[in-house]
Order: C-alpha cells, then structure tokens, then sequence
C-alpha cells in the first residue's frame, strides 16, 4: 500500500485514526498500530512480511542475550548472530540475484540467477533493527523486554517502507509514552497534505516527463541537451519523490504521537558535495556515520586511514540504493568528491565565490543522478558521453518538443526546490498582518493542495514511488 492512493487516502488511514483515538491507553493504541502497520505491509507483500518479522524476532532475543550475558565474548556472539541474521536476509533478498549474474559474466559460468522478489523497505527496517541491537550492546539504550514494542518499532508504517531511517534511540521513550494534542495533530496533517501534493502535483509530473523522453531508458540517441534535461527532470522527480514520502512519514509520525527527526534541508542549495550530503537523506548518512564510519576510525586515524574509510562508507552508500554497479559507481563518484574537498579542493574551494561553487555542485549532483538512473552500465555511458557532448548533436526535435510540451513547469518545480516557501512565510511573519496572513494560508493551502492531489490522483495512472525498490 503507498500513501498517494485512493485506498491509503479514504480507506486505511481513516479507519486507522478513528481506532487509534478511540482508546486512551498506550498499550491499546499500541496494539491498534502493530496490527495495522502489519496490515499496511502485507497489504502487496504478504509473504514478504515474514522477513520483517523473523528479523525483529532475531534481533529481539539477540538483545536480550546481550543483556544477560555476563562476559564480554558472548556479547559479541549475540550481537554478531543478531546483526549477521539481518544483514544476510538483506544480501539475500537484494543483492544474491545480481551476485550470482555478476560472477557468471566474470568467469564466463553458466550460473542461472535465481529471481529473487526483493521485501519492499528490507534496506530500511533492517538498518534500523540493526540501531537497537548495536546500541544495546554500547549499554546506549537499556534492552526492550516486550516483543510487540519493538515490532512497532520496525514496523510502524509510516516510516517502514522508505524512511527516514530511525534509529531506535531517538524514540524509545514515545513506545512507552506519547501524546497527541490538536496541535500535533494539525500540525502533522498538514505536513502529509504538502507531502502528498510534493508527490502527486511535482515528482509524478517531472516522472511524466521524463517519460516523454524515448530515449530515456536506452541512453542511446540523447542530444547533448536531451541529456542534460534529462538528468535535470530526474533530479527534481528523485527529489520530491522522496522528500514526499519523508514529509509524510513525519507528518503521520507526530498525528500519532512520534517525533522523527528531518530527513532532508533543501539539498539543491548546497555549495559542495559535503554539505548536499549533509543535506540529502540525513538519516541514511547520520546511521552510516555512527554505525559503519566512526567505528572503522573516522577521521582520527591520520589521512590515509581518513581517506579509505570515505571510500568504504561510501561504497556502502551506493551499494545500499541497489544491487547493480551504477550504485557502486555513484557511491564511489561522491566518496571520491568528498576526499578532494577535503583534500586538494580545500583551499581551491574557499576562494571561490559562493554563485560559482554553488552551479558547480549542482552540475556535479546531475553527472551523479545520471550514474543513479542507468542501472544498465551500456546505457549509462552512452548517456554520460552525450551529457559531455562527444559525438551528438545540441539538441533534437523530440526534446524540444517535451520542453515545449512542459513549458515553465520543471522550471516551477526547482524554484519550488529551494527554500523559497519558508523564506516568504518568514517575511510575512515578520510584520503584523502578514502573520495573520501566513496563519490563514498555513491552515487552508495544505488543504487546498490535498484536494487537488486526491482530483489528480483519479484521473491519474502514473504514481510511482522511486525509493520503494531501493
């Protein structure tokens, strides 16, 4: 089930809050989301939500054994079997298909690749199961003794499917008590609206698009400016596809009692590739950071050791979004990016004014969400080589005929991108009757928008959401 459906929208979601309101206590409501967070997944994967469920169930007693265990080494034999159970399903379901298809084409075997359906959100529950067991065993969180509310907390629904990534710290203390006053509930409603009409009105038209585009999914046949828009619609359908669904994870969250924290801070603002990651995905790059690079060493271990734990952390990265070599490359192009800021690029970088360092990150983003979108390695070079101009033509008829098709709209949808709706809402708030204004349109806008999205949802067949196969 996704959030920008007419089920989601009119069925599940207010069946859900009339349940969930309609009891007092904690351990009901608790009840009332196990059940339909398990629901919600099962909805298009009832199989699969058996993998969710068996890694909960493992990483449950693995904590529990660390937390009985008297000496060191059988610790780390229950946060070993814990965090190994985990990570094995995940290379199982993600990446064992294009394992076996990678060394048959290496050494030339005849290996048939099993085909393998990937769980929707694996990637996702599984880092965050993985927070609790390794922070019980840092005695960072005490352990959790019921069962159902660490099942809520991998499968509440909001956020299992694509985030953000929470980790189990940061809401322990809402399994056990939460509140939802009229302020957090508008609040939170009004955070999905934008979030919904973000999908449905910006990433499913910039998709549309993109589409329009024949020569999208081959590479071959791109003008050096077909190419470039491309990679452009891209970037903003990636963008608000995914801050989407994050906007209304967060939104949901607070109606129901939980704080996540933000999982993106208008990236495309970003003056260099460290601080659009700092922007980008948060929570991805706040787990990597505590649980994969500050472990290896950080940056405490002089430069080479610096240097290779970048590499491998973003390796990892890129290895995270999909099983396919273009998501290695893209990882490696950034871990690459951020070692020569640090490095080479540092001084360099500090002269430089912020307009220039600014077009030059965004140029460099759109090379990477064309490495991001070619999953066929063929295709990607081809459509790399038009985006430097090698043997094609500046444009062609198809793509003039999409811009004219779309006219100003992508244009909207950056201008949209940037942190323009804050800026104004902040002027207006500055002078009196510009905050009774910005009262006004923060109450019936989010309204305005949802309506709209629930009449374009209707007429509407296109609604993919991207991150859900990563």
């Amino acid at each position: 089930m996704v959030f920008s459906s007419m089920t989601f929208l009119l069925l599940f979601l207010p069946a859900l809050l009339l349940l969930y309101f309609a009891v007092d206590s904690i351990r009901w409501r608790n009840a009332v989301l196990v059940t339909a967070s398990v629901l919600f997944y099962a909805w298009g994967e009832p199989v699969c939500v058996l993998a969710m469920l068996f890694s909960t169930a493992v990483n449950y007693f693995c904590a529990l054994a660390l937390d009985r265990a008297a000496v060191p080494g059988r610790k780390k034999t229950a946060l070993t079997l814990g965090v190994g159970v985990s990570l094995g399903l995940l290379l199982y379901f993600k990446y064992f298909s294009f394992l076996c298809g990678s060394a048959a084409a290496l050494f030339g075997a005849e290996i048939a690749a099993p085909q393998i359906r990937l769980p929707i959100g694996i990637s996702f529950y599984t880092f965050q199961v993985l927070t609790y067991t390794v922070d019980v065993y840092r005695e960072k969180v005490p352990v959790q003794r019921s069962f159902f509310k660490l099942l809520l907390y991998v499968s509440c629904f909001p956020q299992l499917i694509a985030g953000p990534i929470v980790q189990y710290a940061d809401i322990a203390p809402e399994l056990d008590q939460r509140h939802t006053d009229l302020e957090d509930f508008n609040g939170g409603m009004r955070r999905f609206f934008v979030g919904l009409s973000k999908k449905v009105l910006l990433a499913n038209l910039c998709g549309a698009a993109l589409e329009s585009l024949p020569h999208a999914g081959t590479g071959t046949g791109l003008s050096f400016l077909g190419a470039w828009y491309l990679a452009f619609l891209y970037s903003l359908q990636l963008y608000f596809d995914f801050s989407a669904y994050s906007d209304m994870a967060i939104g949901l969250g607070r109606v129901l009692g939980f704080h996540y924290k933000e999982n993106f801070d208008y990236p495309y603002i970003s003056l260099s590739a460290g601080e659009f990651w700092r922007r980008w995905h948060i929570s991805l790059g706040s787990f990597f950071r505590d649980y994969v690079y500050i472990p290896l060493g950080g940056s405490r271990r002089g430069e080479l050791r610096t240097a290779v734990n970048l590499l491998i952390v973003w390796s990892l990265t890129g290895f995270w979004h999909g099983a396919g070599w273009n998501f290695l490359l893209w990882g490696f192009y950034f871990g690459v990016l951020l070692l020569m800021e640090r490095t080479v690029l540092k001084k360099p970088l500090e002269r430089t004014p912020a307009a220039i360092r600014w077009l030059l990150t965004w140029l460099l983003v759109l090379i990477s969400w064309d490495i991001f979108y070619y999953t066929d390695t063929a295709a990607m070079g081809e459509s790399l080589q038009a985006l430097f101009g090698r043997g094609v033509p500046f444009t062609d008829e198809t793509t003039i005929t999409v811009i004219k098709q779309y006219t100003l709209f992508p244009l909207l949808a950056f201008v949209l991108a940037l942190p323009v709706v804050p800026t104004m809402e902040k002027r207006l708030r500055s002078r009196e009757r510009g905050a009774r204004a910005a009262d006004v349109l923060g109450g019936a806008l989010p309204v305005a928008l949802f309506a709209l999205s629930v009449a374009f949802l209707v007429g509407q067949s296109y609604n993919p959401f991207i991150y859900f196969r990563f």
